[in-house]
């Protein structure tokens, strides 16, 4: 083989093919080499600023996860990403970024002294024993949160340097005392209005429709009457919670794991003691006599220029140098030790309290520990079931002759839709959301494999008949749908005679001339302010918003509680007030802050713009592990 391969490589064949070989490598390879060294690979480019894929995702993580802290749901890359929220986050990062280029741009950047002044100031730093900063617990934390320490400074540079920015318009920028003059003119300005409601009876009465306009009325509104798809299923579970276990708890068992949890269980000896470092043996000796005569650790420790360390009821696990913890665990209450020279030099410990542990007996734990054996057996079993299903499934039983042989419940349930409900509205309750998406992805007919669910559970489902979406019959939503569209009816008459009304006084009628044609009532409400007006249970909320977006004269119509209203604004007040240049100076630091944002946000869209801030859409989705989005070229092949 390889004598044949050597004589096909002196041949004129061979030579040709690697000279073609070559020229095509100098033609597509070199080229493709040097485009990949000129395109970016960043999600963000604003002026010398990048925002990797890794990192994007990152802040996209955390912006995620505030979401479902608020909704208390999980949500997904592709739920997210179908909801907009990667464009949100994406579009936020660019203009932030766009802002921060501007400012390093025109010198505004966080010295290195500040930079690592404020990160030695951050809590989760510092060791919580010494309570100094700790250089390898702030590497591990930005290790968690997948963060440089170069990174990490940069966020808190960038974090500073906008800080400063903004602390700087805060204390400097205020408003003009003329700007909260008006605003308070504006919340203080009283309105009257004048309003009566249009009685029921000012209109004809709605007779029952035919069945021809309810099914007008159904064609209509075919899109908010049709009722989404249903589905058919039976499904199998294997849960422990449906097992029984007969066998009995087998006493060597509990032993055997009570001896193994007991260690962990057991509420060890704690001790509450004082540590004094000395800087050698005299030193040493001395703080130890002075102990034993009863002076106060703190006293002695401050005299010598160093800190007293304190542990209060604490395990000697919890002591970080090895050797001051054995020896103070040695010592009864009350005693000081001798000089122990420790990891981190000499120290001598006066031992205040000892707190005994204890251990729980094995039938103070026997509850506990049967329920878990139990639980143990259930899942064992549960899993010989389901491997016992899987086995039958494959072999070409169905969905009831597989559960069947592996002794799983099979429940069939009511036709019910992708979102958990019944065609009747109501909501399965207590039924795995997992279930349905899988039950919706099969076919008529379809049957899955079988699927965990978590917690020890599994499950299989099976799609016994779908029922498609379709608008229901006129005969099953005839009553509902009657009173509906006779309330529409009504409604409409009604806004009808109002507007008829309102276009009475606009011509010169007055509010109790066209009250009185249709039997109603004048009420007035004087003194209306936007404050008064908002929470007063007397005027309706559409009727008290009507009145402040009114120019003085103006008839309108507004909704009331089951009827519409007829309004005319009587007046306008803005009489001065005592109360009027407190609220103008209490409303000055509030409006300067608004003031400060509008600008901060009007800076950030200039910087933007500046900075020629540019943004991978593409690459940001690949970030996220989502599938790459179809451009109209390749939907075309597609098709």
């Amino acid at each position: 083989m390889l004598a044949a391969i050597r004589v096909f490589a002196k041949s004129w064949v061979a030579r040709i093919l690697i000279a073609l070989l070559i020229i095509s490598f100098g033609f597509f390879g070199v080229r493709d080499m040097f485009r990949g060294r000129s395109e970016s690979n960043a999600v963000i480019t604003a002026g010398d600023r990048k925002i990797s894929g890794q990192e994007f995702k990152r802040d996209f993580d955390n912006f995620k996860k505030n979401a479902e802290q608020q909704t208390g749901q999980t949500i997904t890359n592709e739920v997210a990403a179908e909801n907009g929220l990667d464009k949100r986050v994406l579009d936020q990062l660019a203009t932030q970024e766009g802002l921060l280029a501007l400012l390093r741009k025109i010198g505004v950047r966080a010295s290195d002294a500040l930079t690592a002044s404020e990160l030695r100031k951050v809590p989760a730093f510092f060791d919580p024993v010494s309570g100094r900063f700790d250089k390898a617990l702030y590497t591990e934390k930005l290790r968690e949160n997948e963060l440089t320490t170069a990174g990490y400074e940069r966020i808190l540079g960038d974090q500073i340097a906008q800080s400063h920015v903004g602390s700087a318009l805060d204390a400097g920028l205020q408003v003009p005392r003329a700007y909260t003059a008006l605003a308070a003119i504006y919340g203080l300005e009283s309105r009257d209005v004048g309003y009566f409601a249009v009685p029921l009876g000012s209109v004809p009465t709605v007779t029952p429709p035919t069945d021809a306009q309810l099914e007008q009325f159904i064609k209509e509104n075919r899109a908010q009457l049709m009722r989404p798809e249903f589905r058919v299923l039976s499904v199998a579970r294997f849960s422990p919670s449906l097992v029984t276990v007969d066998k009995p708890v087998d006493e060597a068992e509990l032993k055997k794991r009570y001896e193994f949890r007991k260690d962990t269980i057991a509420k060890p000896e704690t001790r509450s003691l004082v540590q004094i470092p000395a800087k050698d043996a005299a030193t040493a000796t001395q703080i130890a006599t002075r102990l034993g005569k009863g002076e106060a650790p703190d006293a002695i420790a401050k005299s010598l220029g160093v800190d007293a360390i304190s542990y209060v009821d604490r395990p000697q696990s919890a002591i970080p140098d090895r050797n001051v913890a054995q020896a103070a665990f040695a010592l009864a209450a009350g005693q000081v030790s001798a000089p122990i020279k420790g990891d981190l030099g000499l120290a001598v410990v006066k031992v205040d309290k000892v707190t005994p542990g204890a251990a729980p007996t094995l039938e103070q734990l026997r509850p506990q520990l049967e329920a878990e054996l139990k639980k143990d057996a259930a899942l064992e079993k549960v899993d010989a079931m389901s491997q016992a299903y899987d086995e039958a499934h494959a072999k070409g039983s169905s969905l009831a002759e597989a559960a069947q042989k592996a002794g799983a419940p099979v429940v069939t349930l009511p036709p019910i839709s992708k979102q958990g409900s019944t065609p009747d509205g109501q909501n399965l309750q207590g039924f795995p959301p997992k279930i349905l998406e899988m039950a919706f992805d099969l076919p008529a007919g379809g049957e899955s494999e079988i699927q965990e669910l978590g917690g020890g559970e599994y499950f299989a489902v099976r799609v016994e008949k779908i029922i498609p979406p379709a608008t229901p019959p006129l005969a099953e939503i005839k009553p509902q749908l009657a009173r509906f569209w006779m309330g529409r009816e009504l409604a409409k008459r009604l806004q009808a005679r109002a507007d008829a009304l309102a276009d009475q006084v606009r011509k010169g009628a007055t509010l109790e001339s066209a009250a009185t044609s249709v039997g109603g009532k004048v009420t007035r409400a004087v003194g209306l302010d936007r404050i008064t007006a908002g929470q007063s249970k007397s005027v309706p909320r559409d009727l008290a918003a009507k009145t402040f977006g009114a120019r003085p004269g103006d008839v309108f119509v507004a909704e009331g509680e089951g009827a519409p209203l007829v309004a005319k604004l009587e007046g306008v007040r803005a009489d001065p007030s005592p109360n009027m240049a407190r609220m103008s100076e209490a409303a000055r630091p509030q409006m300067s802050k608004a003031l400060v944002r509008e600008m901060l946000d009007s800076a950030s869209k200039y910087a933007r713009t500046e900075m020629k801030v540019k943004t991978n859409y593409p690459l940001a989705r690949q970030a996220l592990g989502l599938e790459p989005l179809e451009t109209p070229e390749k939907k075309g092949k597609a098709k």
